[in-house]
This record gives C-alpha cells, structure tokens and sequence, in this order.
C-alpha cells in the first residue's frame, strides 16, 4: 500500500510539473498542503521529492524550498518524465528531439543488429513484425508489438549501453507510434518498411539495414508532421496502447527507397 501511495505521488506531482502547474523557478508549496492536496504523509510526499529530485526536475536546499528545474536539466531519458509528458500532451519541440534522436541511435543500432544477431534475436524480431502484421490485418494493439520489434533491433546490437537505453526509447518511441496508429493507413504502410529492416538484418546486410530504418523513420517523420500540419490538438498517450482497427490499403513506397 506503501509503494501504491509513493507512485500515484510521484505520478501527481511529475504531471503536475510537465504540465506547468509549477513553472520553471517556482517553489512547490510547503509539505503540509501537498499532503492535504493529496491526501498523504509527509514521509510520501518527502519521498514523491526525492525521487523527483533524481530525475532532475526539482532541486531542494535550505531557505530556498523546492524548486522546478529548468527543463534542459530534466532527465529526459527517464521513461516517467516521458511518460508524464505524453500524458500532459506532446509538444512539437518534443517530437522534433524524438526524431532527431532516432536518427541518430536507430540506423547506428540497425547496424549493429545485422554484424550481431542471433538467432534467438531473429526469432523475437520476427514475432514482433508477426504481431504487428496481424494487428494490421485483423485489428488489435500494434504499438506493443511495435515497441517489441524496436526493443528487439537494440538488444540484438549486443551493445550493454544501447540495451540500456531501450526502455528510456520505449517510453519515447510510444509516443511516436501511437501519433501513427492515429494517420489513415499509417500502420499498413508501415509494415513492409519495417519487414525490409528485418530482411536486412537477416541478410547480414548492415548498409541496407541502416537505409531501410532511415526509411522508416522518415515515414514516422512524415506522419508526425501531417498531424502538426492538421493544427489538431496532438494526442496525450496514457494507459493501455491505442488499438487499432484493420487496415486494408496504404500508400506506397518505392521500391528504390527500400533497396
């Protein structure tokens, strides 16, 4: 109960920051009504702090309180920061640090993938693409088994620090991949891009495998940018992954960006 207490703190008081309740440079108010705000100790809310503390949202100090950071000093590769800000709603200055981030770390871990892989990588890889594919044909949660496929390429590089950031880009590339399930056709089109990395990697082809991911984060780029251009109100991602509904047409790709 302990434990169930300090998260849905933690989890107030992050949202509460990434939506800008507590501006950059504000002081959180005293310990004694956030914990009539939200209805918990001040050995929780202490602790809510401390945690927020670590991942560089707040700093404490003597006569000065407790402070928002600035954003730049806000652990970013922390999957609650993200997490939380998916949930305040994204950002077009966070979704353009999302691509840029993929474009550097996909195509290097791509590569990787393809020298590395063992068959046991290639297996999981595959019944990710799988649960993708029949997601798409018969409806039903494709992100999960997208972030499933993501995760597999990093873990098959075999490199322990790019293993490591896989669950901090999870986090991240979720909100990517829900924007989209939310573009017509957006989860069939992507599925032979992300069929061609996996041939790639297969092939033992790591030029290829670097161009086929570059492909596919274009199109997530594109995606993005045709949600932005909408001027609809971005989405929020929360809870359980969107799931989608079949799909049975898609735009195309040439086959000169795949090969």
């Amino acid at each position: 109960m302990t434990n169930n207490f300090h998260r849905n703190t933690l989890d107030a008081l992050g949202q509460a920051i990434l939506a800008g309740r507590y501006a950059v440079g504000a002081s959180l108010p005293p310990e004694p009504m956030l914990c009539d705000e939200l209805g918990v100790s001040r050995t929780v809310v202490r602790e809510a702090i401390k945690s927020l503390v670590a991942k560089g949202l707040l700093s404490t100090g003597p006569k000065v309180g407790t402070r928002v950071l600035p954003y730049e000093l806000w652990n970013w590769f922390d999957p609650d920061v993200v997490t939380w800000q998916a949930r305040c709603g994204l950002t077009p200055e966070f979704l353009k640090d999302l691509q840029e981030l993929r474009c550097v770390v996909e195509p290097a871990a791509v590569r990787l993938a393809a020298e590395r892989a063992t068959p046991e990588d290639i297996a999981r890889i595959e019944a990710a693409y799988a649960g993708m594919k029949q997601a798409v044909e018969e409806g039903g949660d494709y992100v999960t088994h997208d972030l499933r496929f993501h995760e597999g390429l990093l873990q098959a590089s075999h490199n322990r620090m790019l293993v490591q950031m896989s669950k901090a880009l999870n986090a991240l590339l979720r909100t990517s991949f829900e924007i989209s399930t939310r573009i017509q056709d957006g989860t069939k089109t992507s599925l032979p891009l992300h069929r061609a990395v996996l041939n790639a990697v297969i092939a033992r082809n790591p030029a290829k495998a670097e161009r086929a991911v570059m492909v596919l984060i274009e199109g997530a780029r594109q995606d993005i940018e045709q949600v932005l251009a909408s001027r609809r109100k971005l989405p929020g991602v929360s809870g359980a992954a969107t799931p989608i509904k079949s799909q049975s047409r898609a735009r195309k790709r040439t086959a000169k960006e795949l090969a």
